[in-house]
């Protein structure tokens, strides 16, 4: 029961970054795109259907987390507090931002768009800061800067590329058609930096982690091969093809933090911690199967449709809120 637990929690933190990625890589990319509010519209528009239903899986996936594993949610969120912080402040930056600029029509949306852009970016230092501590080890909670080692620092950087290139990726099919090829050169452009970051977090990682299992090493070679996807479908002009692939490549870090070690889910100063020892009370389960069965189901239906109804790129037709 644990174990299906944890794989409905790795389910739901991948499908967030698999999908919010490329929410967060529209925003980085916003400045390369012309000045001119019409295109930027055009750009934020081409994301707006999805963000926030983008961001509902972040919720039900800290919920889950809370119910089912609160052992595990006390170490990692008072080991890395800080970064919790900062992540919560840019999401909530970037989250205000994009439902703020374009309220008023004559309203100046220079701080607005700044918002947005930096709201991204720190997210996505963040995230990546915040996994890579996951996967090397969390420091002791006193040691506020050792959680900015090297390691944790490639993949905050490591983050900014594989968003980039997946916010390019869905530009290419989304965006009207007179913004595609930016999108695609951009894309094409971000593909070394994310090949740089998996290989050197792999190199490194084999040479400094201990207690890896196979699915650590099959996380890895995924990820390989979505990378190999993306660019193979840029190379081919199938972009939707590109597109998955940087889903699935986004995705993996998540997925890596999960089955590194397991059944440790996380290693800390105090010793590692196992995934039983991490769950709630077997009743708390049974109350969760209750809630958790249907909410997901709802959630994959919603994000499904939501997918059918704007598939199409962004033309003059469309209906632009951002």
């Amino acid at each position: 029961m644990t174990t299906f637990w944890w794989c409905v929690l790795g389910l739901l933190t991948c499908g967030y970054f698999a999908l919010a990625g490329y929410d967060y890589g529209v925003g980085m990319l916003l400045p390369a795109f012309e000045a001119d509010e019409r295109r930027r519209r055009q750009t934020l528009g081409a994301l707006g259907p999805f963000f926030l239903a983008n961001e509902v899986w972040l919720v039900a996936a800290v919920g889950l987390l809370f119910g089912a594993f609160p052992h595990l949610e006390g170490k990692v969120f008072a080991g890395a507090y800080v970064l919790v912080v900062t992540l919560l402040l840019g999401l909530v930056t970037f989250t205000a931002s994009m439902q703020l600029r374009s309220r008023r029509p004559d309203a100046r949306r220079g701080a607005w768009t700044a918002g947005i852009v930096g709201g991204a970016l720190v997210t996505a230092l963040s995230w990546g800061l915040f996994l890579g501590n996951l996967v090397i080890g969390l420091p002791p909670v006193a040691n506020v800067l050792a959680l900015f080692n090297p390691y944790a620092a490639l993949w905050g950087l490591g983050f900014v590329a594989l968003f980039c290139l997946q916010g390019a990726a869905f530009l290419a099919v989304r965006a009207p058609a007179e913004l595609t090829g930016r999108a695609v050169r951009l894309a094409r452009a971000f593909t070394a930096p994310a090949l740089a970051f998996l290989v050197i977090a792999a190199g490194w990682g084999f040479f400094a982690l201990r207690g890896v299992t196979a699915f650590g090493a099959g996380v890895s070679a995924l990820a390989f091969l979505a990378w190999g996807g993306t660019w193979l479908g840029l190379r081919t002009g199938r972009h939707r093809v590109a597109l998955v692939g940087s889903m699935v490549l986004s995705a993996c870090p998540a997925l890596l933090v999960g089955l590194l070690r397991f059944p440790t889910v996380v290693v800390t100063p105090a010793g590692p911690l196992d995934v039983t020892e991490a769950a709630t009370a077997p009743e708390t389960f049974a109350v969760l199967a209750w809630f958790a069965a249907p909410a997901l189901v709802v959630l994959l239906v919603v994000q499904w449709l939501t997918w059918r109804a704007h598939r199409r790129p962004v033309d003059q037709r469309s209906l632009l809120h951002f």
